[in-house]
């Protein structure tokens, strides 16, 4: 047995996501076996950081499950363009978690405070060009809020 400190973890930020979401084209594919499935396009947005700046790129989605308990599962697919042209695949899973009365208003439509819920990911890059391909070996975690015209996540790198 190790007398060494047990390794702590480390991270920084990364980049930040703004989304901005087709709510009027939410796809309802209806009661399942593990909740309620959904589809919600994302139509585009931004993102910035220190290393990466540019678009997110129509097509991309939430496939969000509703489960029993009203909590979401977030399963996310992208495609971002670098301002250099680079192409780039994020995906990301989490949760959206809440009480049932906070769901209820966001159900209204309503804005939520930060502090009624809280959305926490997991996140993966793919990219095969040459400026990004150190993405490929990241792993990174987000912590998400609701916006007005989506939703916006501080992705950290894991050092």
């Amino acid at each position: 047995m190790s007398d060494a400190p047990p390794p702590s973890l480390r991270a920084a930020h990364l980049l930040t996501l703004n989304l901005v979401v087709d709510y009027a084209g939410l796809l309802n594919i209806g009661e399942l076996p593990a909740g309620r499935r959904r589809i919600a396009p994302v139509t585009g947005g931004i993102f910035t950081g220190a290393r990466l700046r540019g678009v997110i790129l129509p097509g991309g989605a939430d496939w969000v499950l509703v489960r029993p308990d009203g909590n979401f599962t977030i399963d996310v697919r992208l495609a971002l363009k670098t301002d250099a042209d680079a192409l780039i695949y994020l995906t990301y899973q989490g949760l959206f978690t809440a009480s049932p009365e906070t769901h209820s208003r966001l159900r209204r439509g309503e804005m939520l405070a930060p502090q009624d819920y809280k959305i926490r990911t997991v996140a993966r890059f793919e990219s095969g060009a040459e400026s990004c391909r150190w993405l490929n070996d990241v792993l990174a975690v987000g912590v998400g809020r609701q916006t007005k015209q989506g939703a916006e996540y501080e992705i950290f790198e894991i050092l």
